[in-house]
């Protein structure tokens, strides 16, 4: 167990008055244990007590390594996984969002005396400070997404296809080490970028064309996410237009992160100057969220959101401006708080280029 982390994770339960939890998430799991395990349909549970006990129930199939700390419960597949319902305390559990309905009904079902209530905050807060290590794993990430994205663009040519192009993109990750993902990227040419997750197909690049390329994977576990968008061979007026807006939203808003600046204020900056320029109602999600070992995670970075800025938080800023019919320009960077600002952890260029 990773002790500096499991004292985050026992102080905020104190902090939300929780005895006891469940942890299920892949990735919290392995935030706390070093344990990567992708459980498919069996059983995968974190049982953390208040006093610092550490169980994790999991099938003998995983072949985990005991580690000091953690007590290890193990259970094939012929078993019934109910050795964690006979260790649960009466009274309230902390259930991570993550958790199956399957095993929470069974044990429920189990231990009537036993009322669930949603437990992922403990973890979820914990994680949304990365440590020495975390930021190291996040700025290599970022590095090597900044020569991807290059390679990227320098593939934009005539005959270009969408489908194509996202599967060179991977490629391209797969070369620097990247882990396997199954979410795919997002390569969007012309109108199609009007449609922020718009699924890579068969379109062919037109000349004009915007190309929108938000390419992300985890790479040694912790996420990369960007966002850069380009013109094939001409950009009309109002392509430009909509661009330098765009430009000019993410770079009021990572000039105003600093610790204790509210998100919804930094939501505003963006938010504010896109609608100054009259393509408000075109702006059609949050500026961004959390990124780590998932790729969305706390701290939500939105209008609504009641998280502040503090030390150690990554998120994205990725405005954007989707006109449908026409184009779609979305520009999107990682950045980290630090003491006294934020270091955007992206490089690649920003400035509108045009190629051929």
């Amino acid at each position: 167990m990773n002790q500096a982390r499991l004292a985050r994770v026992l102080r905020n339960m104190e902090r939300d008055g929780l005895t006891q939890i469940v942890i299920s998430s892949t990735a919290s799991v392995y935030y706390l244990t070093g344990y990567w395990v992708e459980p498919m349909e069996r059983m995968l549970a974190l049982y953390i007590r208040a006093d610092g006990t550490c169980r994790l129930f999991a099938n003998a199939l995983f072949a985990l390594e005991p580690q000091e700390g953690l007590e290890l419960v193990l259970h094939q597949d012929s078993d019934a996984p109910t050795a964690l319902s006979a260790a649960l305390l009466p009274g309230t559990l902390g259930v991570d969002k993550a958790w199956p309905s399957k095993f929470l009904i069974a044990l429920l079902a189990a231990r009537p005396d036993v009322t669930p209530v949603l437990g992922s905050a403990p973890v979820d807060d914990a994680r949304k400070y990365k440590d020495a290590d975390e930021i190291a794993a996040m700025r290599r990430a970022s590095q090597i997404n900044d020569q991807v994205v290059e390679a990227a663009i320098a593939a934009v040519k005539a005959g270009a296809v969408e489908s194509e192009l996202a599967a060179y993109v991977e490629g391209l990750y797969r070369q620097h080490g990247a882990d396997r993902s199954g979410e795919g990227q997002l390569v969007c040419f012309g109108p199609n970028g009007a449609d922020p997750h718009h699924a890579p197909n068969g379109t062919v690049l037109r000349d004009g064309d915007s190309v929108v390329l938000d390419i992300f994977i985890p790479i040694r576990r912790y996420w990369c996410d960007m966002t850069r968008t380009v013109f094939f061979r001409s950009v009309s007026d109002e392509g430009r237009r909509v661009y330098e807006t765009v430009k000019a939203a993410n770079l009021a808003a990572e000039a105003v992160i600093r610790p204790g600046v509210p998100m919804k204020d930094i939501d505003r900056a963006a938010r504010k100057l896109i609608e100054d320029a009259g393509y408000g109602p075109f702006f059609t999600h949050r500026l961004g969220h959390g990124c780590g070992l998932d790729c969305h995670e706390p701290p939500d970075n939105s209008a609504s959101s009641p998280a502040v800025a503090e030390p150690g938080m990554v998120f994205s800023v990725e405005p954007g401006i989707y006109l449908p019919g026409k184009l779609g320009v979305r520009i999107e960077d990682l950045v980290l708080v630090t003491e006294d600002g934020c270091e955007v952890l992206n490089h690649a260029s920003k400035e509108l280029r045009v190629v051929d």
